[in-house]
């Protein structure tokens, strides 16, 4: 899974929910300039720990799922082999 974006997603989410209530509180520009550098500041942090638990659990998840994986793809392979040998052993026959 791609989480390189994640932090920069839920920072700018949380910029522009911040952006909309400076707006409908009538905020001073200075006031809502730094109210806005500490909203971001503080998402982008929380968005990186989000990104830290993802890479974390799907690797795990990711694992798991390349073992399987591997192990069905042996068991096709194999079928796919014993087909492929009773399709010439038709052939032979037929000629």
């Amino acid at each position: 899974m791609k989480t390189k974006s994640i932090p920069a997603i839920i920072m700018l989410s949380a910029g522009f929910v911040a952006c909309i209530a400076g707006m409908a509180a009538h905020m001073e520009v200075s006031d809502f300039l730094k109210m806005l550098l500490v909203v971001l500041i503080l998402f982008y942090v929380i968005g990186c720990v989000v990104k830290v638990i993802f890479d974390r659990n799907f690797a795990e998840m990711q694992d798991e799922e390349t073992t399987d994986g591997e192990a069905q793809q042996d068991g096709e392979d194999a079928g796919d082999a014993a087909e492929e040998e009773k399709t010439a052993d038709t052939v032979d026959e037929e000629e």
